[in-house]
C-alpha cells in the first residue's frame, strides 16, 4: 500500500478529509475483493480494530473516529470516489510490476494477450439502462440478470492484467479493445489476440498505439487478404502485405483508415493427441529473418494463459458475479477487484525473483489464500518485513505439481445441478403476488 500512497500523494487534486478518505476508501475497497467476506460490515470491524490507522492522517487513526456499527459513512466514501482514482491505481501498479519483473522477451518485445470476457449484474438502479439484461437464444421468458461486457490485456511474463475496459452488451469487444488500447502508448510491446480479435480495427489500434500485432486470422478471412495480395492461401505461407480496410471494416474514431504493413503466416501444426491443425496468423512483426514463423506460432500457442487468467479473476477472486445497486459502484468494484488480482500477482512476482523461478509455475489460488491469512493476522503482525518475507518464501513454495501422465481434455460443458426449489421465472415482485395470493386463499 505504501506503493499507492506515494501515488496518490504526487495526486494534484485535493480531497476534503473525512474519516474515510481516498487513500482508505481506495483500499478497503481493494481488501473487500481480496478478502472471502465481501460485506462492508467486514470492512467497517477491521477499520475498528486499525486495520487502516497507518493510511489515516497523522494524529487521526481512523479507529478512533468510527464509533458507530453503521456502514453508511464507508457506503458514502464509494460513491464519491471518483473511478478515474481506480483506473490510475490499476494503470500504475500493472506498470509497475512490469519495470520492476520483467521475464522472457520474445524477439525483444514484452507480450501482452488481449481478450473478453462478461460479468453478471442484479437489475438494480440504473444497472438495467446501462447493462442490458441479457437471454441467450430465442427464448420467450423475460431476461432478469444484465450482463457488462469487458476486455482485458494482461502480461505474458507475470500474468498481471495492465488494462481493461467495460462496456454494454451492444459495444463488440473489438470496439472496446480498440478504445481500451487508444488510451495508453504500447511501445515496445507485441500484443496477441484470437481469431474475434483478428480483425483490421483491432490491427490498426495496436499500430496507432505503437504496439507490435500478433493476430490470429480465420480462414474466410486469410483467403481474403491472400487474395487482395495475389497469394496462395496454403500452409507455409509467409508473405509480406498491406491489409488495407474494406467497405466492411470500420476504423476506431480518431484513427486515420490507413493500410496496416504486415505479414501473413499460414504455419500447419503438429499436437500431440489432436489434428494436424493450420494457423493462418497476421503479425506486424516484418523481417522473417528475425522473427521466423514457426517461433510466432509457438508464442501464439501461450495465448491460452489469457483464458485461465481470466477464470482466476471470475472465479478466484469472485468477480463472475457482483452484487452492485448503481453502474457506477458495478465498475469501480470491478477494476477494484483487478487490483486486488494484480496485487496478488505482485505478491507472486516477488516470491518468483526471491526463489529464481518463473511466476507461472507458482499457484495463484494457494498465494491468494496465503496472502488472505496474512491479511487476516493484526496489523502489527502484518506490516512487519520479517512477515512479509515469511510469506513470500511460503508463496515461492507452493508451486503447480508436475504431472506425469497427460490429462485427457475435458468438455466445455456444466452439469446441470437440480436443486428441490423450483426455478424463478418473471419478476420478483410477481411472484411475491402471487405467493400473497396463494395465501389468502388458503
Amino acid at each position: 500500500m505504501s506503493l499507492i500512497a506515494g501515488w496518490l500523494a504526487l495526486s494534484k487534486r485535493s480531497f476534503y478529509q473525512r474519516a474515510f478518505t481516498p487513500l482508505v476508501t481506495l483500499w478497503y475497497m481493494v481488501f473487500q475483493r481480496l478478502s472471502d467476506n465481501h460485506h462492508l460490515s467486514h470492512v467497517q470491524d477491521d477499520a475498528r480494530e486499525g486495520g487502516a490507522d497507518r493510511l489515516s492522517p497523522r494524529g487521526k487513526p481512523l479507529s478512533i473516529q468510527i464509533t458507530s456499527e453503521s456502514t453508511s459513512a464507508y457506503s458514502d466514501a464509494r460513491q464519491r470516489l471518483p473511478l478515474s482514482f481506480l483506473w490510475q491505481t490499476l494503470w500504475h501498479i500493472a506498470t509497475q510490476i512490469t519495470q520492476a519483473f520483467q521475464g522472457p522477451r520474445w524477439f525483444g518485445l514484452q507480450v501482452g494477450l488481449l481478450d473478453g470476457s462478461t460479468y453478471r449484474l442484479r437489475p438494480l438502479g440504473d444497472i438495467p439502462k446501462q447493462f442490458a439484461p441479457h437471454r441467450p437464444g430465442n427464448c420467450k421468458k423475460p431476461p432478469y440478470w444484465c450482463v457488462a461486457r469487458v476486455v482485458g490485456l494482461v502480461c505474458l511474463a507475470t500474468g498481471a492484467l495492465l488494462d481493461s475496459a467495460i462496456g454494454s452488451l451492444k459495444a463488440s469487444e473489438q470496439a472496446l479493445s480498440a478504445a481500451m488500447l487508444q488510451a495508453r502508448s504500447w511501445a515496445g510491446w507485441l500484443l496477441m489476440g484470437d481469431r474475434n480479435f483478428g480483425v483490421y480495427s483491432v490491427a490498426r489500434s495496436i499500430v496507432a498505439a505503437g504496439g507490435q500485432a500478433l493476430v490470429r486470422l480465420t480462414k474466410a478471412r486469410a483467403a481474403k487478404l491472400a487474395r487482395s495480395a495475389g497469394l496462395e492461401l496454403q500452409p507455409g505461407l509467409d508473405a509480406r502485405l498491406s491489409w488495407a480496410p474494406s467497405a466492411h471494416d470500420q476504423c476506431p474514431a480518431g484513427i486515420t483508415p490507413e493500410p496496416v504493413e504486415g505479414r501473413l503466416l499460414a504455419v500447419r501444426v503438429q499436437r500431440r493427441g489432436h489434428r494436424p491443425l493450420t494457423l493462418y496468423l497476421f503479425t506486424t512483426l516484418l523481417d522473417p529473418a528475425q522473427c521466423p514463423a514457426e517461433p510466432l506460432a509457438q508464442l501464439y500457442a501461450q495465448r491460452w494463459n489469457i483464458e485461465l487468467d481470466f477464470r482466476y479473476i471470475k472465479a478466484q477472486m469472485q468477480l463472475g458475479f457482483l452484487e452492485a445497486h448503481s453502474a457506477d459502484i458495478a465498475r469501480k468494484e470491478w477494476v477494484a477487484g483487478l487490483i486486488a488480482y494484480n496485487l496478488i500477482r505482485w505478491a507472486m512476482a516477488s516470491a518468483a525473483a526471491v526463489a529464481k523461478v518463473p511466476v507461472l509455475v507458482l499457484s495463484f489460488s494457494r498465494a491468494r489464500d496465503l496472502l488472505l491469512g496474512w491479511l487476516a493476522r493484526s496489523p502489527l503482525d502484518r506490516h512487519s518485513a520479517r512477515s512479509w518475507k515469511r510469506l513470500l518464501t511460503r508463496i515461492s513454495q507452493a508451486q503447480q505439481p508436475k504431472r506425469r501422465k497427460h490429462r485427457p481434455s475435458e468438455p466445455r460443458a456444466i452439469r446441470a445441478f437440480h436443486k428441490d426449489f423450483a426455478k424463478l421465472e418473471g419478476s420478483r415482485s410477481a411472484a411475491r403476488k402471487k405467493l400473497a395470493s396463494q395465501h389468502v386463499n388458503s
